[in-house]
This record gives C-alpha cells, structure tokens and sequence, in this order.
C-alpha cells in the first residue's frame, strides 16, 4: 500500500492504487553495452568494388571497410534501473540503429549487449522483456483504442479479467479512458501517441524504448507530449531509452544524454554536464539554442600566471575553475577556437564593435546578429530592465559594443577541436 493512501480522497485513492500497481509489479533491469557495433555489410557489386579499393573510406560521414559500412562502433554505455537515457544526434549518427539492436530488431554485428546480467545479443526480440514506441505509432487501424493496447496481452493468453483491468489502469494513467472504444483515425496524433505508449507500458516490460515519438507531431504538441511523457516517467518507474535528433527534447527528459555522430558517441553526460562543459566543437555547436558562437580568431595566453583570452582588442581574464583546469592539464599558451554562447554576452559602452544586421524581438529578449570582425555573432539580449528606447536602438544597421565574462568562455583547441579544460 502507498504511504499516506487512506489520507487521499476517493478519485486520488484510486489513481494512486493504479499507479502503484505498476511501480510494485515492475521488475527493473539494469543494461550495459559493451563494444557495441553495427555494420551493414555489401551486396553484390558493391563488395566486388570494395575488395578491389582495400582501404577504408567514407560515405554519408560513415566509415566503409571491407567488412560494410560502419553504422555504429565502440559504444560503450551502462544504464541503471529507472534512469531516463536520450540518445541525440543529427540524422545517421547511429542512435535508432544503436536502439533496435537493443531491442533485437538489428543484429549486433561486434560486441555485448546485457539486460541485467543476462547476455541478450542472440535472444528473440519477444524474450527480453521490452517494449517499444514508434515514430509512427504503429497501431492497427482496425482495432479500436482498446484491442490496440490489449493485444500483446492476447498473444500471452492472460485472463480477460487481468486484460481489462491493465488496459483500464494504463488508459487512466495516460487520459484516454474516453477514447477506448474508438479508432486510431478518429483520434489526434497526440492521443495516437498516448495509445502505442498505453501498448508499451501494459506489458510491463524491463525497458522502455522510444524512437523519436514525437517527431510526427505539430510545436504545440510536442511540448504537451514532452511534459506527458516526464509524467509517466514518474509513474512507472521503468529504465527509458529515448532516441530523438532535437536537443530541446533531450536537454529537457534526459537524466544522461548520450550524443552520437558518425557512429561514435561524443559525449554522455547530464543536461547541465554537455551544455556547460562541451567535450568538443561539435557538441558545443549541436546543443544550445541559438547555436553557440565560435571565433576562430582567438589567442589563449599567460600573463603573471594568469590565463586569459584575447580576442580582437579585448582581453579577458578566465575564471578560477577555469584556470585550475588549464593549469592541471598543462596547457600552453597558443591560438584557440574560442566558443560563447549568445546569451552569455553582454553590451557595453566598451568592448569588441559590430553593426546590427538583423534583430529578432522575441518577447523578454532581443535575438541581434551582428556583424563582427567580418563575421555572424549571436547574441540573445534580455529586454526586461529596458526601456523602450533602448530597445528601439538595437534595430538594424545600428552600432553595438559587446564583451563577455571570463567563466562562460569556452577553450578549443584549433588542431583537434576538443575542449582544453577536459
């Protein structure tokens, strides 16, 4: 029994009974991915053309080899009980491949996949206890709502009485109670959605996967679905693979974001980690928006024991942390990929110059680009202590002065794009 459960009244009894149903007969499970890789080998011609080359090449930013194109290689990544786990990436990182081998609907071409400390690499897709949301929702267009979910019951042979009691449980969690007895085309993308998760989540599987489900789905309810999904996370307590190529969604459900290109993974971190401490250029660029802004101009130097930027006429002295680090790694002094992002700068009366090319109001703030040093910089520019005059200067073709502080500075090195601090 839920702690408090008597204190609550009648509807919130019965809500928190259902709930609870599925937190205490959820059987959780841990998963690791060692090594993990996915080639797709060649057919006829191409292999011929291949064997004759020798040498490995690239293709669409995946590598080929004699082997087949290399879709994912050295994916390493341990996942514990209940966490929320996104994997991002532009479109042919890897990660909806990375997600159907998990769950066993491509074939693990190198490597070890481990549901708890079962060895799953040759089992059935049926055997290991998971579920899995589609893009598309994937339901059966002439079953109603309720067969829908029900289904993979039916296939098991359970009791009709247990059949309609989960199905009943999981249409209350995700508010579709009222659509059980119609069909997939008399419903909205959102509640189509919320019926292959209300599919999924009956079957009280291990894990959870999820393969860009909103994807299909208008700004509006996106976000609706976002903040629905972060819901049932909460309610039922299961390990969540999500896969999604839109930052904002990963910045705002994962507890770890995994970010991948050209097969590799190139950060794992927590939404806070990857936006303040990105690992290199191209996780700097992909999370943030507006994207952030590199200057390639930029000098790191040491003056008194003290590292400092130097960017056109403007020199700024590093934070404490940031000085720690450097000094930890050993690095000399030397010309940088210098990154800040739009919102971390500020105008001044002094500072680096730059005209006004384009200014975007957007409610509380003012999105400038701005033409400096021959190039695009972005900036975003609270307007809440403005006045509406200060806010008409920012229009185009006007001058600006800008700066920024020492600890939002973010270090690259120009040879290998990897961020100094790390």
């Amino acid at each position: 029994m839920l702690p408090g459960y008597f204190l609550l009244p009648g509807y919130a009894r019965t809500r928190a009974k259902m709930v609870g149903a599925f937190r205490v007969e959820k059987r959780m499970a841990s998963l690791t991915l060692k090594n993990i890789k996915k080639v797709y080998p060649f057919n006829g011609d191409d292999a011929k053309k291949k064997k004759k080359k020798g040498e490995p090449e690239k293709k669409n930013n995946l590598q080929i080899t004699d082997e087949g194109v290399v879709a994912v290689q050295e994916f390493n990544l341990d996942i514990a009980d209940k966490e929320f786990i996104v994997l991002v990436g532009p479109s042919g990182c890897g990660k909806s491949t990375t997600l159907r081998m998990v769950a066993g609907l491509e074939e693990i071409s190198g490597g070890e996949l481990y549901i708890g400390d079962k060895l799953v690499n040759d089992v059935a897709p049926k055997d290991r206890d998971i579920a899995m949301v589609f893009q598309n929702y994937a339901l059966y267009p002439h079953m109603t709502v309720y067969d829908n979910i029900a289904f993979a019951l039916k296939l098991r042979k359970m009791p009709k009485d247990e059949i309609d009691k989960k199905v009943k449980e999981a249409a209350e969690i995700l508010d579709i109670t009222q659509y059980l007895g119609r069909k997939p085309k008399a419903l909205s993308g959102g509640q189509r959605q919320r019926v292959a998760i209300g599919r999924a989540i009956v079957r009280e599987p291990k894990v959870l996967l999820m393969d860009e489900p909103l994807s299909n789905l208008d700004a509006k309810l996106r976000n609706q679905m976002r903040a629905e999904i972060i819901k049932l996370r909460q309610r039922i307590n299961t390990t969540f693979i999500y896969v999604t190529h839109d930052q904002t969604e990963a910045m705002t459900l994962g507890d770890r974001i995994v970010i991948m290109k050209d097969g590799f993974i190139q950060q794992i971190g927590t939404p806070q980690e990857v936006f303040n401490h990105p690992h290199n250029l191209f996780v700097a660029t992909f999370i943030g928006t507006p994207q952030m802004n590199l200057f390639e101009n930029a000098k790191l130097v040491k003056e008194n024991g003290k590292y400092a930027v130097k960017l056109d006429a403007l020199t700024v002295e590093l934070s404490e942390d940031k000085q720690a680090a450097l000094t930890k790694n050993n690095v000399a002094a030397q010309d940088i990929v210098l990154g800040v992002r739009p919102e971390h700068i500020t105008l001044e009366n002094t500072g680096i110059e730059g005209t006004v090319d384009v200014s975007e109001l957007m409610g509380s703030s003012v999105h400038l680009h701005v033409t400096s040093m021959g190039r695009d910089v972005v900036m975003v520019v609270s307007t809440m202590n403005m006045t509406g005059a200060e806010v008409a200067a920012l229009s185009n073709g006007n001058s600006v002065k800008y700066t920024f502080p020492g600890h939002v500075c973010h270090l690259f090195s120009k040879e290998t794009g990897i961020n100094l601090e790390a």
